[in-house]
């Protein structure tokens, strides 16, 4: 159960079309979270070219990220190698993994780079084994079905979804362990 639990807020939904805008990520070592080993940076958002991105309007109300915001931070290519580094060979947890992976994908490449965890892992999946009675499997559901709780002003932001990613995949893999 030792894994890298990993978050993205992008621009938008298309890992092709859209750019990532920030990037946390948290340990889970012997079944614990373990919150002294975390990444967490905002990305200055680039296209395909290298070209400055702007935040929506409609994505900035999601998760709070603004353009000024983001204006002097790094970009993903200067923060991807770094943040390839801390996964290492560790398997990696996101809720909706196929969304998350997948601007990893494109994003290393575009960059020269190869995303190859251990494996991916997604807890909706996982929520999905755990409570298939359920019709609604999303972050928020999944923590108030757990008895979790974001940080103040965590929800849509990178480090406060791992922070609850994390507890949640400790405690469905408990869970679907004991079935």
């Amino acid at each position: 159960m030792n894994v890298v639990v990993f978050d993205l807020e992008t621009t938008g939904l298309s890992p092709e079309r859209d750019a990532v805008v920030e990037i946390g990520a948290v340990r889970v070592v012997d079944g614990r979270v373990e919150e002294t080993q975390k990444y967490e940076t905002l990305v200055r958002p680039t296209g395909a070219g290298g070209e400055r991105m702007l935040i929506p309007w409609r994505a900035e109300q999601v998760h709070g990220i603004s353009n000024e915001m983001v204006e002097r931070a790094p970009t993903l290519a200067e923060v991807l190698p770094e943040f390839l580094e801390f996964v290492g060979d560790s398997a990696v947890v996101a809720h909706n993994i196929g969304f998350d992976a997948g601007f990893m994908r494109v994003g290393a490449a575009r960059h020269g780079l190869l995303w190859k965890p251990a494996a991916e892992l997604c807890t909706v999946q996982l929520s999905r084994r755990a409570f298939p009675r359920e019709r609604a499997h999303n972050l928020t559901v999944l923590a108030e079905r757990l008895g979790l709780n974001f940080a103040p002003g965590g929800r849509h932001r990178s480090f406060g979804d791992v922070q609850v990613t994390a507890q949640a995949y400790v405690r469905l893999t408990e869970m679907l362990a004991e079935k």
